[in-house]
C-alpha cells in the first residue's frame, strides 16, 4: 500500500521520452496509481545506455513507482480497453503533438463524456496554434526559441545550450504542480477539466524575472538593470574552484575579510552595489588575485568562518558523496530485479504525514498487462483473443496475477 499524498489518484501515463514520464513518476513517488500505457516496442527511453537485462539507467529513474501495460490504441480493442482504463481514472497525462489523439478518436471530448470528473493533462512543444505547432520539438529547440541558448553565450559571444535536459525537466514539475491544482479543483466543482502545459511556456516563465529583467518593464522611462552575471561567482582557487555568491553588505565584507582584503569594504569603490557594478573589472582582479593565493580547503574554512555563502565545485562523482548529500539521504540506493543495484534520488518533497517512498521499481515492458486487464474485468477468453489481434502482450495471458 502507497502512503503520498496522492494515493488512490489512479493515472493513465501515456507519455514517454522525458517531460511526461517525469511528470508520472513524481505523481507516483506521491502515492497515486500509475498506469503506463506503451506500444510494443516500448518507451524509446528503454534503450538509452547504460544497459542492463534490457532496463536502461535513465528509464529506471523516469518509470519508477509505476506499472507497464503494452496496448495498440490504433486498434479498435486497444482504444476500446483505453476508454475502459479512463472510465477509473482520475488523470490522463499525454504529450503527444496537438491533434494526434483526436485522430485516433480518443481526444478529449470522447474521455470527458466517459468520465466527467477526469483530468486530461497534455504536454505539448509550443501549444496548438501558432507557426510551430507542428514541428516535432525537444529540448534543444526550445532552449534556442526561448532565449535560453542566448542566456548560454560563452566569453566569445557564441550562443550556447545548458547541458542537460533542462526545458524537459522543468516542464515535467511545472505539470505535475498543475495536475496537483486542478485534482484540488476537481474536489471542489466535482468535475475535471483539460490542462495544457507547453515546454515554451514552462521556458519563458521560468526565465522571469532574473534572465529576462530587461525585458518586463516597457515604459520608455524605466532605469535598465544589469544582468545577473552568475560566471562571475565561480573562482579559480590554487587547486580548483569555488562558487561563492555575497549578496547581503555583511556577505561582501565577510567576503573581503576571508580573502584578506577587508578594507575593500570600504573603499569607495567597492562599498555597494552601485559602486561595484561601475567598478566591476577592478573588482574582479582584485578578487581573482586574491582567490588564485589559497586553496580551496583554506578558502573553504575561512569562507565558512566569516558566514559567506560558498561551495567547492563538486564534480559529478564527487556531488554523489558530498556531506551533505550523504548527511540528506538524498541518494538512496535501490534493488531493481532486472537492472540491479541503482542510485536515485529521493522524492524532493518531504512530507510528515503522507510520505513519498519508491514503492515500486521501474516496470519491464508490459509487465502489468495481465494484472491490469484482470482488474478491468476481462475474461481469459477476451485476452486470448486480444493477444492473438496483437492488441496487447502475450504475458498478458497469465491471469493468474493478483493485483497490486
Amino acid at each position: 500500500m502507497t502512503t503520498g499524498p496522492l494515493a488512490g489518484i489512479r493515472v493513465i501515463d501515456l507519455t514517454n521520452m522525458y517531460s511526461g514520464p517525469i511528470c508520472a513518476s513524481i505523481l507516483g513517488d506521491q502515492g497515486a496509481d500509475v498506469i503506463k500505457i506503451e506500444a510494443a516496442s516500448g518507451d524509446p527511453m528503454r534503450l538509452t545506455a547504460p544497459l542492463k537485462n534490457g532496463m536502461s539507467g535513465p528509464f529506471c529513474m523516469l518509470n519508477r513507482n509505476k506499472r507497464s501495460v503494452v496496448l495498440d490504441i490504433r486498434t479498435d480493442a486497444g482504444r476500446e480497453l483505453l476508454l475502459r482504463l479512463v472510465d477509473e481514472a482520475d488523470l490522463l497525462l499525454e504529450n503527444f503533438r496537438p491533434g494526434v489523439l483526436d485522430r485516433l478518436q480518443v481526444g478529449y471530448e470522447v474521455m470527458r463524456k466517459r468520465n466527467p470528473k477526469l483530468i486530461f493533462a497534455s504536454i505539448n512543444g509550443v501549444g496548438a496554434t501558432g507557426p510551430y505547432a507542428n514541428r516535432r520539438v525537444y529540448d534543444a529547440v526550445i532552449q534556442a526559441v526561448s532565449g535560453i541558448a542566448d542566456l548560454a553565450t560563452d566569453a566569445h559571444g557564441e550562443p550556447g545550450m545548458v547541458n542537460t535536459l533542462i526545458v524537459d525537466k522543468l516542464t515535467s514539475m511545472t505539470t505535475a504542480q498543475s495536475i496537483t491544482a486542478a485534482l484540488y479543483a476537481r474536489s471542489v466543482s466535482g468535475v475535471g477539466q483539460r490542462l495544457e502545459v507547453s515546454m515554451l511556456d514552462s521556458a519563458l516563465f521560468f526565465l522571469w524575472p532574473d534572465s529576462m529583467s530587461p525585458h518586463t518593464m516597457l515604459d520608455e522611462d524605466v532605469a535598465e538593470a544589469p544582468m545577473l552575471n552568475m560566471a562571475s561567482m565561480l573562482r579559480k582557487t590554487a587547486d580548483g574552484y569555488v562558487a561563492v555568491m555575497p549578496v547581503k553588505a555583511t556577505e561582501w565584507e565577510g567576503c573581503f575579510t576571508a580573502l584578506g582584503l577587508g578594507h575593500m569594504a570600504t573603499d569607495e569603490r567597492f562599498k555597494d552595489i552601485p559602486s561595484r557594478r561601475a567598478n566591476a573589472e577592478a573588482l574582479n582582479a582584485m578578487l581573482n588575485a586574491a582567490y588564485a593565493e589559497r586553496t580551496s580547503e583554506v578558502l573553504c574554512k575561512q569562507l565558512e568562518a566569516h558566514d559567506v555563502p560558498f561551495a567547492r565545485i563538486n564534480s559529478r562523482a564527487e556531488a554523489v558523496v558530498d556531506p551533505q548529500v550523504v548527511a540528506m539521504g538524498a541518494l538512496p540506493e535501490v534493488d531493481h530485479p532486472q537492472a540491479g543495484k541503482l542510485r536515485q534520488p529521493r522524492p524532493p518533497g518531504q512530507f510528515e504525514a503522507t510520505p513519498s517512498q519508491l514503492h515500486r521499481p521501474a516496470p519491464v515492458l508490459g509487465q502489468h498487462t495481465a494484472e491490469v486487464l484482470a482488474e478491468l474485468g476481462c475474461q481469459p477468453e477476451e485476452i486470448a483473443r486480444l493477444v492473438k489481434q496483437n492488441v496487447v502482450n502475450s504475458d498478458a495471458l497469465d491471469t493468474n496475477a493478483e493485483p497490486a
